[in-house]
């Protein structure tokens, strides 16, 4: 019926990393009060990446996700997949490289089959996997920096394994972190075919850069915008917050605004100190503004009439 009111999301769906076991389930309800009713509808967490059956997603670790996620058809599961185990415990470049090797011949398929199989058991087939995170980096083992090309060989395994299992809808979210890292992200973008969104992890730092410049910079949010449109895919935001400058409203106001302006298919803030605003005190400031911006986002809104376009000659 063209006459009635349609639901329109008044901004971008959003969530926020509350806590990566149950707790971060637990917490969305009060979040969401915090923010006037305003609706979560991305919960966000982290597979640890201590060792192999980790990655395969431990028993009952997923089961409380994957049940808040099947409550309602328009939420989103997040899910941030380590690519290697040992994955905070600083291998060197030689070990990494050697890890890479093995991976892009198919030596680690077999957890990620089973992370797949697992996730379609839970009914959230259709989970974004944010898959070796902040590659371009020096923190995880599941960098790419070694060797790009075997990185990008093994994603491109990954994906194919975990796109093989059936009733899957896995959607794949490359995610480097903002700016110059160890290595330009894009020489680590696997290509269009095992993408589907292109993420960007982006924090109020280096200490005393303003947004405009963390929009600039090279492989900065603006090129990460530009590459993904070049490319025909959405936009993600899995980590942002605050960071090297402290208390920042206007950090803050500028990202949400920027959220406003491009539209991400998620964004999730890293709500902990000293990212955070609504578990963390020491940023009251930026607080108020994220509170103000997104208070009673309910995404049911009625609809603005279509302006008629107005046609400009062209000289």
């Amino acid at each position: 019926d063209m006459y009635k009111t349609q639901p329109v999301n008044r901004g971008p769906d959003f969530g926020a990393f509350l806590d990566s076991g149950p707790l971060g389930i637990a917490r969305i309800p009060a979040l969401s009060n915090w923010l006037g009713g305003a609706e979560l509808k991305v919960a966000h967490t982290y597979l640890p990446g201590g060792q192999w059956r980790d990655i395969e997603g431990p028993p009952g670790f997923l089961e409380p996700w994957a049940h808040w996620r099947r409550q309602k058809a328009d939420r989103t599961l997040v899910l941030n997949v380590p690519m290697q185990e040992r994955n905070e415990e600083h291998l060197s470049d030689a070990q990494v490289r050697l890890l890479l090797g093995q991976a892009a011949a198919g030596q680690f398929d077999r957890h990620f089959r089973a992370l797949a199989k697992r996730l379609v058991e839970l009914g959230v087939p259709d989970t974004v996997l944010v898959l070796g995170w902040e590659m371009n980096g020096i923190t995880y083992t599941h960098r790419c920096g070694p060797d790009p090309k075997a990185w990008k060989a093994y994603w491109n395994r990954i994906v194919a394994t975990m796109r093989a299992v059936p009733g899957q809808r896995f959607r794949f979210d490359f995610a480097p972190s903002r700016g110059l890292d160890a290595v330009p992200w894009p020489e680590c973008y696997p290509g269009d075919d095992t993408v589907d969104i292109i993420g960007m992890d982006s924090y109020d730092q280096p200490a005393g850069m303003p947004v405009d410049e963390q929009i600039t910079e090279p492989y900065g949010l603006q090129a990460h915008v530009d590459f993904a449109k070049a490319h025909g895919k959405p936009v993600s935001y899995p980590e942002w917050g605050l960071f090297r400058n402290g208390d920042n409203p206007e950090y803050m106001r500028r990202m949400l605004a920027w959220m406003d302006e491009h539209r991400p298919l998620y964004n999730t803030l890293t709500d902990y100190c000293p990212h955070g605003v609504w578990q963390c005190p020491v940023n009251p400031g930026a607080a108020k503004v994220y509170r103000t911006t997104l208070y009673g986002r309910t995404g049911l809104t009625t609809p603005a009439p279509t302006p008629t376009p107005t046609v400009t000659p062209t000289p």
